[in-house]
C-alpha cells in the first residue's frame, strides 16, 4: 500500500519522547511516507535521537525555534503533491493519508482536508470535530465533506504548490492559530477547505507545553488576522467580542497588547479579502461566539 503522494512534516521543541513515539507511528504506515522533521532548536537531545532511531527521516535543524515557520522551511524539501502536517504527539492512522490524497486526487479546487481528531488514551473525539462537522460554510455541490473557514494544522493534508503560492505560515505569528491567516489566503487563492469524517489523527497531547503563552499568542494571532484580512466593520466587531469572552487575566492583556503594539504593521500590510471569502468567515461568527473548543479561552 506504499503511496507516494503525500510528504508528512513534522516540528518539534524539546519533546524528545513525544516525538520518537510520533516517528514510530508513522514508520508503521503503510503508506510509508517520506518524513521530514524540523527540530526548532532543542536542548533535550531530540536531533541525536532521530538521527539514531530514525536514520531515514530527513532533519532539519535551524538552530533556534521557528515556531510553525519550521513547516515552511520543511515543505521547501518536499517533492510530493501533497504535504501532511502532524504535531510531535499527534500522529497518522493508518489509511488516512492515502484517503486524503485520493480526496485531493479527485477534486482539482480542493486546497486541504482535514481529519477527525481522536484523543489519547481515551480515544474520544475532539471537541472540536463536533464544530468542523457542523460547519455552517455553505459549499460547492462536488465538495466531499463539510466546507471549512479554517483548518488545524496537525490534522490536514494540502496541496504542496497551494501552500507555496499562497506563502505558507506568516512568521510574525510564530505559533498559535496561525492557520486561520494562511486558509483565508488559500480560500482568496480559489481553494475550497473541507473536513473529511473517516480521516482520522490520533492526538496524545503533550503534558511538555506552556499553555498560558499558547492562549496569550492564539489571542494575539486572532486580533492580527481580523485586522489584516477583515473589512473594518466585522473585525470591530469580532475584536469585542474577543475582549468580552477571553479570560480576565494577564495573558489575555498581553495579547491585546502586543496586538495593538503591531498596529503600524498591520496596517502596512492590511489586504481585505474577497467579498465570497468574508461572507463566509462571516456565516461562521455565530459558531465562534458559541465555540467549546477554541484552544485560546480555556
Amino acid at each position: 500500500m506504499t503511496d507516494s503522494r503525500t510528504t508528512v512534516v513534522v516540528i518539534t521543541h524539546n519533546r524528545r519522547r513525544e516525538l520518537l513515539r510520533t516517528l514510530d507511528r508513522l514508520a508503521a504506515l503503510p503508506e510509508n511516507p517520506p518524513v521530514i522533521v524540523t527540530d526548532n532548536g532543542s536542548t533535550d537531545g531530540t536531533a541525536g535521537a532521530v538521527a539514531r532511531h530514525h536514520p531515514w527521516v530527513r532533519l532539519l535543524r535551524p538552530g533556534r525555534n521557528l515556531g510553525a515557520v519550521g513547516r515552511n522551511l520543511a515543505i521547501r524539501q518536499v517533492s510530493t503533491p501533497y504535504v501532511a502536517f502532524c504535531d510531535d504527539d499527534s500522529w497518522w492512522a493508518p489509511g488516512s493519508l492515502t484517503g486524503a490524497a485520493d480526496l485531493l486526487d479527485r477534486h482539482p479546487a480542493l486546497g486541504s482536508v482535514t481529519a477527525r481528531i481522536v484523543v489519547e488514551p481515551d480515544g474520544t473525539d475532539d471537541p472540536i470535530v463536533e464544530e468542523l462537522r457542523d460547519s455552517p460554510v455553505p459549499g460547492p455541490d462536488w465538495l466531499p465533506g463539510p466546507a471549512l473557514g479554517s483548518f488545524l494544522a496537525a490534522a490536514t493534508v494540502l496541496r504542496t504548490d497551494a501552500f507555496r503560492t499562497a506563502g505558507g505560515f506568516h512568521p510574525r505569528l510564530w505559533l498559535g492559530g496561525e492557520e486561520e491567516l494562511l486558509a483565508a489566503d488559500l480560500a482568496a487563492d480559489g481553494w475550497w477547505l473541507t473536513y473529511a469524517d473517516h480521516l482520522v489523527v490520533h492526538h496524545h497531547p503533550s503534558v511538555a507545553r506552556d499553555a498560558t503563552l499558547r492562549r496569550s499568542h492564539g489571542i494575539r494571532n486572532t486580533l492580527w488576522f481580523t485586522w489584516l484580512r477583515r473589512p473594518a466593520g466585522p473585525a470591530l466587531r469580532r475584536t469585542v467580542n474577543l475582549a468580552r469572552t477571553v479570560p480576565r487575566d494577564t495573558a489575555s492583556l498581553r495579547a491585546f497588547a502586543e496586538a495593538a503594539a503591531a498596529l503600524p504593521w498591520v496596517l502596512r500590510e492590511r489586504r481585505v479579502l474577497p467579498h465570497e471569502v468574508e461572507s463566509r468567515l462571516r456565516l461562521l461568527e455565530p459558531a465562534q461566539r458559541a465555540s467549546k473548543a477554541r484552544r485560546y479561552t480555556g
